[in-house]
């Protein structure tokens, strides 16, 4: 059940805590958000134990507590285990006349020092050593002559039986190294391992130490020391000698006995005690110390390196100086025994917090702010505070008073560091103590925003600001207000980037703005003739990254008139073009040159992007502006456009010579270049012609040749429009090539006898040409009966004579004018009729020939050896029927069969089957029954099987020079032969 003392002191605790400064929320993102933890970050329990008398000491380590209690007793208590605690007679086993002034636990919690003083003149001062597991105290012999006020324990150390090399601090300023031992019971007074003085400090004068540390740098042999005396702070690094693992660190005094005295910290003070803290970090390696004086505590960040440049091992060393006292009077004539009340008896040192000690009450101060944060008062009904220790192990803090023992617990104790920092304008390391809290971090930065923003550097707190909540009117009119465009160009574009694609509105006004800021700024330059400069490019990059961005385009497919609007009133047709070409909205760019009468510039544009489909929406408008411009620009694109794509606009403009010039021109290009066989191109083409170039036209029409199949325009419709237009070379032309042989020579015959007779050749039918020819005499010899002319044409054409042409003169025309053409052609005969003697002397020779080697067949016999072999099989030929060729290749029947059967025609190859079906078939007495020529059906089949077997050799007839082409290996056998070979 809790006391009324405890009940009271847990009110006054509650009433004394210092009460977080609320912080105005200066962002608007996080309303109504709770800010401060209310957990109490130091609280404060009262164990559960009573010592026998009032306590007067107190060590912790390891959670192992030692009690010193005024009845000359240790309490010693494993705070695993609370309810087995123990009590030692310390008294007994030391000297009378002494006192004790000091107990110190190694870390570990199993070595334990008593320090006693001298009560008078009769006394020794002495040490006594106690270990965990013994209950028999031991006097350290070589100290009676020291009285030792400080003890720096070996951190290193693991072992349970022994200290490890440590240092001893005096009264009189000596610094001792010894190690002591326990590892069995044979330990009595002078067992350490040695003792040796190896520095002094005090120089004879009665200066005690307060307070030693030392520790390892990381990885190396180099060892740093802090000593503090009432006054100063002495600082000493160097190499350790190592000796079984363990260092002598008398070595690292030898380098400061023989120089003066510089590597300290004075603080001039009125008491005869000071106190030194380290804090250790979770890798428990000293991170910052404090040393507590009268005017304050000295507190600075460790750092041994950096004695490589100063002499120094610490940095950022600062005094914090101590909370008035609430009820201060402030008098000035204040005795020291008022100041010494003001001056802490004892601290411990955390994180971010000195916890201090007076009299009758525990404060806490903020290491960073040098604030109260905490204050705890105790009643008398548990006496005056003694000590207050921290457990450097378990990092459990703990307070004694005369009758009572009370552990501390902090939590959280970073909570605030956040804003300490940003109040010190150190944001980077406020926003690391926020543990990721939004409405921390965005405090933070607000307020670095706002401090940059009143330094000048308006870019770097416009980044800031779009990471925070505040309105973005206020932080938008902030930089407009200082005419600040740049930053607010950052502002918007941080503020951009951070915007989901769901927020089309905000992301809409942005893009309209800082487009319309960058077409400002590119026009004001522009106009004070800055076109050419540095800052003009850069911001004219930067437009166009802006352009880029994927949110940017996005947006534009639903504000791009607003921003195309914004561009024309700027008249930056450039970026305006550039933004068409990422948006591929060309028609409008090309739309406002044609309606401002650029034409060659929306040509130029076209020409830029490649585009075919724009030249067909265009075309008719550019071809009647600009028709040569046009073209050249058609041309350029080369097969990329579709000529027959292009007809409307073609079509749209054939009112004058030059447009039609500059058609007929793109398509002639595009014809020979590109080999266009459009048929409406062609034809296109061709009325062009017919209408304004005759002599192209007839060029055209030669470039197509005679063969139907290959010309690429409608014949038919080219002859109706030639003979609309009355072009009768073009119709002589156009109807040969529809084989319209009369009519063409007809028409050929009203233009020019000369074009007749090239018509007249061109059928491939003797018998037309002859008929061709014989139209055109008639027409020569009925229109002038000239006979030179008629005599010209049998000389032209061999196919006509001169009977042809007899009946075509008039009847006055007698035969004596022909004498000498009839008797060339009587010759001509005669000459014929000695060639078809000649002829049918050698066909009778030939069949002479023919009928003796016939008969000689038949009287002709081979001789067949027993040896002889079948040329497929390589088997004897006597062992089955055979074929015996003229040749001399000879093949048993069945391996000529299955050779000669893939090779033969589908209908031979049935015929063969249904052959030998028959023979196998048919009975014996159907086989002998004689046939209409009277030989056996039998001999009838073989006959027939023997005239498809055997009608030629397979090695020496057509069978062998077709296989010429024929692989030595078949498809399906190439896997096994190659094996095979393999």
């Amino acid at each position: 059940m809790t006391s009324i003392f405890d009940q009271f002191e847990q009110a006054s605790q509650i009433s004394q805590r210092a009460a977080p400064v609320a912080e105005p929320m200066t962002s608007s993102g996080y309303i109504n958000m709770q800010m401060d933890d209310n957990t109490p970050m130091f609280s404060k329990q009262k164990m559960n134990f009573n010592p026998s008398d009032y306590i007067t000491h107190v060590a912790v380590a390891s959670d192992y507590l030692v009690l010193a209690m005024a009845n000359g007793k240790l309490f010693r208590l494993d705070l695993k285990m609370p309810d087995q605690h123990e009590e030692i007679h310390y008294a007994k086993f030391v000297q009378p006349n002494t006192k004790l002034s000091n107990i110190f636990l190694d870390p570990l919690g199993h070595h334990l020092l008593l320090a006693f003083s001298a009560r008078n003149k009769d006394g020794n001062p002495e040490l006594v050593y106690l270990h965990r597991a013994r209950s028999k105290l031991k006097s350290v012999s070589k100290s009676r002559n020291y009285e030792v006020t400080e003890v720096g324990w070996n951190y290193e150390n693991k072992s349970i039986s022994t200290t490890g090399p440590i240092l001893l601090g005096t009264s009189h300023g000596h610094l001792l190294e010894t190690e002591l031992e326990a590892d069995n019971d044979k330990m009595f007074a002078g067992s350490q391992q040695y003792w040796r003085q190896i520095f002094d400090i005090g120089k004879g004068a009665d200066t005690p130490i307060t307070g030693i540390q030392f520790h390892r740098v990381n990885n190396t042999t180099k060892y740093f020391i802090f000593v503090t005396t009432p006054t100063r702070l002495y600082q000493f690094i160097g190499h350790a000698v190592f000796t079984d693992n363990k260092p002598s660190l008398q070595t690292i005094f030898h380098a400061y006995l023989t120089i003066p005295e510089t590597g300290f910290q004075e603080i001039p003070s009125t008491l005869k005690y000071s106190r030194l803290q380290f804090y250790f970090d979770k890798n428990n390696t000293p991170k910052t110390f404090a040393w507590l004086t009268e005017p304050g505590i000295f507190y600075g960040q460790l750092d041994p390196t950096s004695q490589q440049n100063s002499n120094s091992l610490f940095t950022q060393g600062e005094l914090i100086n101590y909370p008035p006292e609430k009820t201060d009077t402030k008098d000035k004539t204040a005795d020291k025994t008022e100041v010494s009340e003001r001056t802490p008896l004892a601290f411990v040192l955390t994180e971010f917090h000195a916890i201090l000690m007076f009299a009758d009450k525990v404060k806490a101060v903020s290491l960073l702010s040098q604030e109260l944060v905490y204050q705890d008062t105790y009643s008398e009904a548990h006496g005056k505070l003694k000590n207050i220790v921290k457990d450097p192990v378990r990092r459990t803090i703990w307070a004694v008073t005369d009758k009572a023992v009370f552990r501390y617990k902090v939590i959280r104790e970073e909570r605030n560091v956040w804003r300490i920092y940003s109040d010190k304008e150190e944001f980077d390391l406020a926003k690391q103590y926020c543990h990721n809290n939004p409405a921390y971090i965005d405090i933070i930065n607000v307020k670095q925003a706002e401090l940059l923003f009143s330094k000048g550097d308006y870019e770097k707190s416009a980044e800031i600001f779009a990471d925070t909540q505040s309105s973005f009117e206020t932080v938008c009119l902030k930089f407009l207000e200082v005419d600040q465009v740049n930053a607010l160009k950052v502002y918007l574009s941080r503020r951009l980037d951070a915007l989901n694609e769901d927020d089309k509105t905000l992301i809409s006004m942005i893009v309209i703005w800082m487009t319309e800021l960058y077409l400002s700024q590119l026009g004001s330059l522009r106009r004070t003739g800055k076109e050419d400069t540095q800052e003009f490019h850069q911001i004219q990059s930067d437009f166009e990254v802006f352009l880029l961005q994927t949110k940017v385009v996005k947006c534009m497919q639903h504000v791009k008139s607003v921003i195309y609007d914004l561009m024309s009133s700027h008249g930056d047709k450039q970026n305006l073009i550039k933004l068409t070409i990422i948006n591929e909205d060309y028609e409008n760019v090309i739309e406002q040159n044609i309606y401002k009468k650029s034409y060659l510039e929306a040509l130029k544009i076209l020409q830029g992007l490649q585009r075919p489909d724009l030249f067909y929406q265009f075309g008719p408008m550019l071809m009647e502006k600009t028709p040569k411009h046009t073209v050249n620009a058609l041309i350029s694109q080369g097969p990329r456009l579709i000529p027959s794509k292009l007809l409307p606009a073609f079509l749209a403009c054939e009112n004058d010579e030059e447009h039609v010039s500059e058609i007929i021109r793109y398509l002639e290009f595009m014809l020979q270049n590109f080999n266009v066989k459009d048929k409406a191109i062609h034809n296109y083409l061709l009325t062009l012609y017919a209408e304004k170039n005759k002599p192209a036209l007839m060029r055209y029409l030669s470039r197509q040749g005679q063969d139907l199949a290959m010309i690429n325009f409608d014949v038919h419709y080219a002859l109706r429009l030639c003979r609309e237009k009355g072009l009768s070379e073009a119709c002589v032309k156009l109807s040969a090539l529809l084989g319209l042989w009369e009519a063409a020579v007809e028409l050929a015959l009203d233009v020019d006898v000369s074009l007749a007779k090239s018509v007249a050749s061109l059928p491939e039918e003797t018998e037309m040409q002859r008929r061709l020819w014989l139209s055109i005499a008639e027409h020569v010899i009925t229109k002038n009966q000239d006979l030179k002319e008629a005599m010209s044409l049998l000389e032209e054409c061999p196919l006509i004579k001169i009977e042809d042409i007899l009946p075509f003169f008039s009847d006055v025309v007698t035969i004596d004018h022909f004498r000498e053409p009839i008797c060339q052609s009587l010759q001509e005969y005669n000459t014929q009729i000695e060639d078809l003697k000649a002829e049918m002397e050698d066909a009778t020779k030939s069949a002479e020939c023919v009928r003796a080697e016939i008969q000689s067949f038949r009287n002709r016999s081979v001789i067949v050896s027993v040896t002889d072999a079948c040329c497929l099989c390589d088997i004897t030929l006597l062992l089955r029927p055979f074929y015996l060729f003229p040749c001399g290749h000879r093949f048993h029947s069945d391996c000529l069969l299955a050779e000669i059967q893939p090779i033969l025609g589908p209908a031979r190859r049935n015929k063969l089957s249904d052959l030998q079906r028959q023979l196998s078939v048919l009975s014996n007495i159907e086989l002998s029954t004689p046939t209409s020529n009277g030989l056996p059906l039998r001999e009838v089949l073989k006959n027939e099987i023997d005239d498809i077997v055997a009608s030629e050799c397979i090695f020496c007839g057509e069978y062998m020079i077709a296989c010429i082409d024929k692989p030595f290996i078949a498809d399906e056998d190439w896997d096994r032969v190659l094996k095979e070979w393999e």
